[in-house]
């Protein structure tokens, strides 16, 4: 993605992403609950990019793909179909390592539909459960960004769920008063 990256981290990429994808023409629609999603939920688009591990050890996000149109038959459904690899011309397509499926997502609600299960378990059928990083053993996972109020305009990344691969819990990522991220098992 141009004018995205390199990061040295995931979390510094996971933050910079986040109001990249939400700010793109109806990628985000605010809460379920407040006044006028319904109308917002019908116009969203859902968008979706790989942030993926180099061999130069930094962490890139791939171009953004946009999903379809809601089907008229069924509004609530959004979706966006990602190619399993990334296209980045500067390495070999083995040496990059898939960390994480990045897509907007409302705040609630946090489970996940079947359709993504079916993708994660293609994904760690592809990828793994784990990637090697310079940070560590990170677990491959889906990220769902979320606005909590929509703002046309000028978008605040609230927060994101995590949802790793090989595990069963649901991780809320939101930001306090001090701007200091905290973590809590929705699920």
């Amino acid at each position: 993605m141009l004018d995205f990256g390199p990061f040295d981290s995931r979390w510094d990429a996971l933050i910079a992403a986040c109001p990249l994808i939400l700010s793109m023409p109806g990628g985000h629609a605010g809460r379920q609950d407040s006044m006028g999603f319904d109308v917002r939920w019908r116009v969203s688009r859902e968008y979706c990019s790989w942030l993926y591990y180099t061999p130069d050890e930094k962490y890139e996000m791939s171009m953004l793909v946009e999903g379809p149109e809601a089907p008229p038959y069924d509004q609530s459904k959004r979706s966006c179909v990602m190619p399993m690899v990334v296209a980045d011309k500067r390495y070999a397509p083995e040496s990059l390592k898939y960390v994480y499926f990045l897509h907007g997502h409302p705040e609630f609600p946090t489970g996940l539909s079947e359709k993504d299960m079916a993708a994660i378990a293609l994904i760690r059928k592809v990828h793994g459960e784990y990637v090697e990083t310079r940070e560590g053993r990170v677990p491959v996972g889906f990220i769902a960004f979320f606005a909590k109020s929509y703002e046309p305009v000028q978008v605040k990344c609230d927060g994101f769920f995590e949802y790793s691969m090989g595990s069963n819990e649901v991780l809320k990522w939101t930001r306090d008063k001090q701007d200091r991220w905290h973590r809590e098992e929705v699920r």
